[in-house]
């Protein structure tokens, strides 16, 4: 799904929209990203009073009063019937503390992306493990798995970017435990964003990875089934207390990490399972849980052969805000992953296409991309490393000093993210010859042969 800006005047900015563009630079506003969501009338208070038009995003927020969105939210596998309400006001919601400020990164980059790579494979290979072992029916330690997470913890503390890279590549065709690690990144990556504790971050990771041990006791048929009864349904959904009595009997699993795996397909409105559990009933990690789980099964589909463009995903997500998720929690999970992750395939307004590789936390739509492919959609001689901030804060320069005007300045910014598969693009080899071999030492045919 592309981007579709709207631009309107100020004064019709309502809740719910997604604000992805002002009439002047970010920097001399107080909005801490370039891109977000309008969550209330102090946000507008502050549009109003420091611009006179925005643009707007309709595929990822509400659009004007006349505009009439479909929605994009994905049906849930017999439940769709279920008709998606507001939680009612009995379903208590702390508001969210958010302390973005807490981590700072401590690692360039390619030396965190050389550790993550090797500790992925640590990884991937403990919960394979511990799944296979469960699955035979042998009791086994996690003591291997706690470890790997409580690694995973400090390389994404150290330099999110690198283990991100690795989330965004699916090198396995096994759903459950590529599905598990991808999740554990997107938590790890969120609990950062607002602050969590090092032993919370601890525990959630720990969690994520072993979140799905029960479905080792689901018949594989049932979990591969598109299309369940209700009593298929209803057993595929015990997968979770499974999980929970295995756990119990596993040495070392901290009872905190087992209320996160019992509560995770919990939903704020009470349609989750397998308690049907309300609100703030439902503990924050496991909420985080929810989410990541969530957004990863839209972004790698079952039996997909590949990942759906992140905005997609994005907007599935926003639309089930303050229904199955909590609100603030969703704004601020889309603010920590940014619009744009590392890995994702983008298309510019110069028509140009290439790979976002680092992102820019201060400025989220504005991170460091690989081009690949010129206007014409064909392979570049000489690949470029294009650094959109950097860009445009140079350009801006020239126009501040007078140099040049505004109209003179063609500003570079993504018009789109695509599906991965949209061309001809090995993302795999993007990013080993950009992260393990650097790319201005060994830069050559990012494409397939």
């Amino acid at each position: 799904m592309g981007v579709k800006q709207i631009k309107i005047d100020v004064t019709e900015v309502t809740i719910g929209m997604y604000v992805s563009g002002l009439d002047r630079p970010w920097g001399q506003t107080p909005f801490p990203i370039q891109g977000f969501y309008v969550r209330d009338l102090d946000e507008i208070k502050q549009l109003k009073t420091h611009c006179n038009h925005v643009y707007i995003d309709v595929t990822k927020g509400a659009g004007p009063a006349a505009a009439n969105l479909r929605t994009l939210a994905p049906k849930e596998k017999n439940r769709s019937s279920k008709k998606q309400v507001k939680p009612p006001s009995s379903a208590s919601l702390a508001p969210l503390k958010v302390n973005s400020r807490t981590y700072k990164q401590q690692e360039p980059l390619e030396k965190e992306a050389k550790r993550a790579r090797q500790l992925h494979q640590r990884v991937f290979g403990a919960v394979s493990e511990v799944m296979i072992q469960i699955g035979s029916g042998n009791m086994t330690s996690v003591h291997e798995t706690k470890r790997v997470a409580g690694s995973m913890v400090d390389s994404i503390l150290r330099n999110p970017d690198a283990f991100t890279w690795l989330s965004r590549i699916r090198d396995t065709d096994e759903h459950t435990y590529g599905h598990a690690v991808r999740s554990a990144v997107w938590a790890i990556l969120f609990g950062r964003h607002i602050g969590l504790a090092k032993a919370e971050l601890d525990t959630l990771a720990l969690a994520v990875l072993i979140k799905d041990v029960g479905k080792t006791h689901i018949r594989r048929e049932l979990l591969l089934d598109d299309d369940r009864t209700t009593q298929e349904q209803a057993e595929y959904e015990g997968f979770v207390d499974k999980g929970v009595a295995i756990l119990k009997k596993i040495p070392g699993v901290e009872p905190r990490v087992i209320a996160v795996v019992k509560t995770h397909c919990e939903r704020i409105n009470g349609s989750g399972f397998p308690r049907n559990l309300k609100g703030d009933s439902i503990p924050l990690l496991a909420k985080i849980a929810g989410i990541v789980t969530f957004y990863d099964g839209v972004t790698n589909p079952r039996g997909a052969s590949n990942p759906i463009a992140p905005s997609q995903a994005v907007s599935h997500l926003y639309e089930v805000r303050g229904i199955e998720f909590q609100e603030d929690l969703v704004v601020e999970f889309i603010r920590a992953i940014g619009l744009y992750p590392t890995g994702t395939l983008v298309e510019l307004t110069t028509g140009q296409v290439g790979v976002v590789v680092e992102q820019n936390f201060e400025r989220r739509l504005k991170p460091k991309i690989m081009l690949l492919l010129n206007e014409f959609k064909q392979p570049l001689k000489k690949k470029k490393l294009l650094d959109l901030a950097k860009d445009d804060m140079d350009k801006q320069a020239l126009i501040d000093s007078g140099k040049k005007r505004l109209d003179e300045v063609d500003k570079i910014e993504i018009a789109q993210d695509l599906e991965p598969g949209s061309y001809d693009i090995d993302i795999n080899e993007v990013r080993d010859k950009y992260l393990l071999k650097g790319f201005k030492k060994n830069l050559f045919s990012f494409f397939k042969k």
